[in-house]
């Protein structure tokens, strides 16, 4: 008997508590064995959504992972680890899931993992050998699933991260934006002499400016997308199954008895593309210093000198694309939740956004893309704007 399972998220609110319990105790052996649960943290993730859980069974503590999820996010997950990594022989790379729990209301799902403890990548001072176990895992999976005949299953189940991706959000963006008014919720902002004559508030203007910047920049890159698009043709190489947010935090390096041994968790944004995609999210988690060299080792564990063939300054502009990409698509939620449900909090997440463009530089230091040109002008009659009337 296991006690205290009761206490697990107590007071959370959370669904299907009851049926996680009861998994929780069938995969701790609680008819047969005695423990009881230690307590709970809750680890880095939107909407707080993961959680570390210690037990004491038998004398030995042991931890669990669980994770809250959309159902059709689960059930990618689940295709990754029982399909599609068996698929190409990476069945103990991915997320080692122990149990499915369906919640009460039928809108979320709790995946239980095996806990892999303290063996996150580190990013701000990296040990080589650790990078290199990674990437060889990447390139790896990367050179396995490039044309493979899972692909068009993946892309039905996950995201298509091709030029498709940054087309499509950018185009999202701009239509989420342009029906998006300076009389919504703003931030403070001194408005012109002319606003204040016209009766305009602080926040509006505010609002209005920030809009207006957005899609001058949204405008630039969807301007700009016969070249990116004929970039990523020429130099991207074939698609492949990517993990989708290769960030550090979702690469573990575990030391074992035969040497250290990398798997990859937190596929819940897996789909199809170019290398570039995911290669460009890891080496950014990297500072500058270090990116370079992390290149390196994931060319020579890719082995093909066909991949990734440019120099560094079309290499970054592959790269420069796919953050622009994921940019435009954190636009769009905000964005919406501003035109249609008046969500105060979405005015900050834009001008979060903003700032990211103003910050973004090279992803290999030294061999800068080709920046689309943000024009200045103002975005004040988007008729004007359209008709190309607006002068930069």
């Amino acid at each position: 008997m296991i006690e205290g399972l009761d206490q697990i998220l107590e007071n959370s609110n959370e669904p299907g508590l009851g049926k996680l319990r009861v998994a929780l105790q069938e995969l701790l052996g609680g008819g047969e064995k005695t423990g009881r649960f230690l307590g709970q943290q809750t680890l880095p993730s939107r909407q707080s959504r993961v959680h570390r859980l210690r037990f004491k069974i038998d004398g030995l503590e042991r931890s669990l992972i669980v994770k809250r999820l959309k159902p059709q996010v689960a059930r990618r997950v689940e295709w990754v680890v029982n399909r599609w990594l068996p698929a190409g022989g990476f069945s103990d790379c991915g997320p080692p899931l122990l149990a499915t729990v369906g919640g009460n209301d039928g809108l979320k799902v709790w995946h239980v993992y095996a806990d892999l403890g303290q063996h996150e990548l580190e990013r701000l001072e990296p040990d080589r050998e650790r990078v290199r176990a990674a990437v060889e895992l990447i390139a790896s999976i990367h050179t396995r699933f490039a044309k493979h005949p899972l692909l068009g299953e993946v892309r039905l189940h996950g995201t298509d991260f091709g030029i498709h991706y940054f087309e499509s959000n950018v185009r999202d963006a701009i239509y989420a934006l342009e029906a998006l008014k300076s009389s919504t919720v703003g931030t403070p902002e001194a408005p012109t002499l002319d606003d204040r004559r016209a009766g305009i508030s602080d926040a509006q203007a505010s609002l209005g400016q920030l809009r207006d910047r957005l899609l001058d920049r949204l405008y630039a890159l969807r301007e700009d997308l016969p070249r990116r698009a004929k970039a990523l043709a020429n130099w991207g190489g074939p698609e492949t199954l990517l993990h989708g947010d290769l960030w550090t935090i979702n690469v573990f390096v575990v030391p074992t008895d035969i040497g250290l041994r990398a798997r990859l968790i937190d596929w819940d944004q897996t789909g199809v593309g170019p290398v570039s995609y995911d290669l460009s999210t890891f080496l950014l988690r990297f500072p500058e210093p270090h990116r370079r060299w992390v290149y390196q080792l994931y060319r020579q564990a890719l082995g093909c000198d066909d991949w990734l063939s440019p120099d560094e300054h079309d290499l970054n502009l592959l790269f420069e694309t796919h953050e622009y990409a994921r940019f435009a698509n954190r636009i769009i939620w905000p964005a919406i939740a501003l035109v249609i449900d008046r969500a105060e909090w979405g005015v900050e997440e834009l001008a979060a956004i903003d700032g990211w463009f103003d910050q973004s530089t090279p992803v290999l230091p030294g061999a800068a893309a080709v920046k689309p040109k943000f024009p200045q002008c103002s975005t004040a009659n988007q008729i004007q704007r359209e008709e190309g009337i607006c002068q930069q």
